[in-house]
């Protein structure tokens, strides 16, 4: 069987982790999530983890070459499955060249690409108001999803925390540097027709429910 491939883009802050889990699990995909990827990396405070995050606290974006490893990787141990759904790669014209290059050598090629859109004002109160536990990982919104008491997590009862690249300074060059290097993207999957754009300051249902219908 021959692996769908479908990329998942939008802005820092447009749900597109929530979305991409979700779908992934509903779809039975691969996921290649390079957040994820980073931030494991970021954790486990490994050679590849240090460099990214110097980069991912100035809102910057990791070098290409500290990833794409790690996706060929991934790609090459899970080929033949019923797709793969990638979120936070490609970013770029660039990135989106090396992932064709990568894509020939397993003979695929994207079959669909997702836009989620959203707009700045709404990010900045999304990343604003999200903090994060820091043992079980668990997101709140302090608006539309608080945690029952302060801000301590539900579960864990410890002190929730506001992720470096949530910060407003960060947030704001996150968004500059979005437009400046994933809208030339956007344009070009536009062209060829395989973009589909989506609406996403909705409900997260309602969003995951269009991302289905159209994949």
């Amino acid at each position: 069987m021959k692996s769908r491939i479908f990329i998942l883009i939008g802005p820092p802050g447009a749900g597109k982790g929530t979305q991409a889990k979700n779908i992934a699990n509903l779809k039975d995909f691969v996921l290649i999530s390079t957040g994820d990827l980073l931030r494991e990396n970021v954790e486990k405070k490994t050679e590849l983890g240090i460099t990214a995050k110097s980069y991912m606290d100035k809102g910057e974006l990791v070098p290409t070459e500290l990833v794409a490893r790690m996706i060929k990787a991934n790609i090459k141990q899970n080929i033949g499955r019923n797709g793969f759904l990638f979120d936070g790669f490609p970013r770029d014209l660039a990135q989106n060249a090396l992932l064709s290059e990568m894509l020939k050598e397993f003979n695929l090629d994207v079959d669909k690409v997702i836009y989620i859109d959203v707009k700045d004002e709404a990010i900045h109160e999304r990343l604003t108001n999200r903090r994060i536990c820091p043992k079980c990982k668990k997101v709140y919104h302090m608006k539309y999803n608080p945690p029952k008491h302060g801000e301590l997590c539900d579960d864990c009862n410890v002190s929730l925390i506001i992720r470096d690249d949530d910060k407003i300074d960060v947030i704001k060059k996150r968004l500059e540097v979005y437009h400046k290097s994933t809208q030339p993207l956007v344009d070009y999957f536009e062209k060829s027709g395989r973009i589909t754009k989506i609406n996403g300051e909705r409900t997260p249902k309602e969003v995951e429910g269009e991302i289905i219908s159209n994949i």
